[in-house]
């Protein structure tokens, strides 16, 4: 996937989930933070930021904030780039050749899951999460209690045992990491689910991405520990 109109900045403040001040071009913009997350070890004071600019004269804001440099490393933190580059993922036939269809935010029982395909007889559930979360090298999800993450997991291994081909993916918005492990110490019934998952035959995918100032691709599959 590609951005436009991206221009650099320094993070400021974080009043809330939702907002942002950024300085851009010397002076403190307010932005949009296209990420609900805490994200408390990326927004740090005078961080250096990417900011998509927007000039829709309906907009609370003229920026969306889209990314963080952690040191010399970029994260992408737009919580709706996994979605977009795994549909990427599918459609380049990456994910698994020869699929008949696509379809994205499918209703199973009383969850939307992110994609559900078809190759021939077979069916596909995917469950897709954005991980930003990185300590030395090892990439870890949630980085805070997920209810809603839980419920997912549950709802695919359901399926798995109908007979789905089920998988969760974790899209790490990053590159060059060790490997991928849920965060027990935030919230330790999304990991122990994710293990029941892998139990049932659950598949689970680790991706990290290419990231770039304005562009952002799923590069390959990463290790996992749980």
């Amino acid at each position: 996937m590609k951005y436009e109109n991206i221009i650099e900045g320094k993070f400021i403040k974080r009043p809330n989930r939702f907002i942002a001040h950024v300085e851009i071009n010397g002076k403190e913009e307010i932005v949009h933070v296209k990420n609900t997350g805490r994200c408390k070890e990326l927004l740090t004071h005078n961080a250096t930021v990417l900011c998509q600019y927007s000039d829709i004269p309906t907009r609370k804001t003229k920026y969306d904030l889209i990314a963080v440099y952690k040191g010399k490393k970029l994260i992408n933190m737009d919580s709706q780039a996994p979605n977009k580059v795994f549909g990427e993922y599918l459609k380049e036939g990456r994910f698994t050749q020869g699929l008949t269809y696509i379809k994205s935010e499918y209703t199973y029982n009383s969850s939307r899951i992110d994609f559900y395909c078809e190759k021939g007889e077979e069916k596909y559930l995917i469950e897709v999460k954005g991980v930003t979360l990185e300590d030395n090298g090892v990439v870890l999800f949630p980085d805070a209690p997920t209810r809603r993450g839980v419920k997912h997991i549950n709802e695919l291994i359901e399926a798995q045992n109908k007979g789905y081909h089920c998988t969760i993916a974790f899209v790490i918005q990053m590159d060059n990491v060790k490997y991928f492990t849920p965060n027990r110490k935030t919230h330790s019934e999304f990991a122990d689910t994710l293990i029941k998952a892998e139990k049932a035959g659950v598949e689970i995918l680790c991706l990290d991405c290419h990231v770039t100032k304005d562009t952002l691709e799923i590069k390959n599959r990463v290790n996992y520990k749980l």
